[in-house]
Order: structure tokens, then C-alpha cells, then sequence
């Protein structure tokens, strides 16, 4: 096991995880932006999805990247579910996904590639047991979390009428590829 581990962890860099913090970024903006265009009452309307609404799923999201990045920062936070709402209002909602967005750009540029290898011990809020992983694999957790979330959320939009457009990281603006 710690031989694969040691072959994609020298591929899991610094830079790799900064390009998927500039998707991360570029989805949330994109999608808060045509949510804008719903009434607050269809974006928090239950349409069955795991975390019940539009709104519910964005939430979760936020949660979850918060909960994360306290854990890499080692500083607590009393999340109590994975559902807990910390925003009702849509507009402070959307300042904090930025703000959030924000605060892991800054912790992602304080990181050197050798600290991505080193392990961390954090204690699941939904499988409360303690466990240790190298970093980059929790990184990674992380922006993978939200991709499957987003892919609920543009169902959620589509079934409600409203386009999420186009979702492929190949996409994304201002990445070093783009200028090709």
C-alpha cells in the first residue's frame, strides 16, 4: 500500500491542487451566478436531493471545504452535521463560499510540496473515528467532494429549468493551458 501511495503522492504537487482550487472557484462563481437568477424559493425548495435543495447542497459544500481547511490549519470548528445550515441569507451565503474560496487559495500558497507528503490525524464527523492520512490525499478529498457535489447541484438546476453551463476543467479561464 505505502508503494502506491508513493507513486501518486509525487504526483499530487502544490501546483496540481492550486489548479483545482482555480476550478473550484470558477464552478462556485458560475453556479452562484445562475442561481442568482431563481427565486429564493425554488432554491430551497426540497427536490429529494441528499442535502434536500439548492441551497442545501451549496451549504454542504461550503461546510464541508470550511470543516476541511480547519482541519489543514489545525484550528477547530464545531460543525455538528454535515447538514448543519450556516447561512439562510442567499447574499451572506455567497460572501462566505468567496470568502472560503479565498482562505484556501491562501493556505494552498503557503504549502511546499514536501508538507503534501507529511500525515494528518483528524477525527470524521461521520465516522467518528480518528485517522491518519498523507495530506495530499485529504487535498484531494477535498476538491473531489465538491465536484460530486456540483454534479448534484447542476442536476438540481437542470430539473428546475436553470442552465449551470459548462462544467469541464479544460474550460476554465485564466488557467496556464488557456493561452495555448
Amino acid at each position: 500500500m505505502n508503494r502506491v501511495l508513493d507513486f501518486w503522492g509525487k504526483y499530487m504537487t502544490v501546483a496540481y491542487f492550486q489548479t483545482m482550487s482555480r476550478y473550484n472557484r470558477w464552478m462556485n462563481e458560475k453556479l452562484f451566478a445562475a442561481c442568482d437568477a431563481m427565486p429564493d424559493e425554488l432554491r430551497r425548495a426540497d427536490k429529494g436531493a441528499f442535502f434536500k435543495s439548492v441551497h442545501g447542497t451549496l451549504n454542504h459544500i461550503l461546510l464541508c471545504d470550511r470543516l476541511w481547511l480547519r482541519r489543514f490549519t489545525h484550528r477547530p470548528y464545531s460543525a455538528t452535521s454535515l447538514d448543519q445550515e450556516l447561512y439562510a441569507d442567499w447574499s451572506e451565503l455567497k460572501r462566505e463560499r468567496t470568502a472560503t474560496d479565498d482562505a484556501i487559495d491562501a493556505w494552498l500558497a503557503s504549502l511546499s510540496d514536501d508538507v503534501l507528503q507529511a500525515p494528518l490525524t483528524f477525527t470524521s464527523l461521520s465516522v467518528t473515528q480518528e485517522r491518519t492520512m498523507p495530506l495530499w490525499v485529504l487535498c484531494a478529498h477535498l476538491f473531489n467532494h465538491q465536484t460530486h457535489h456540483r454534479e448534484q447541484l447542476t442536476t438540481l438546476m437542470e430539473q428546475l429549468g436553470y442552465d449551470s453551463g459548462a462544467t469541464d476543467l479544460p474550460l476554465v479561464p485564466h488557467a496556464p493551458w488557456a493561452f495555448f
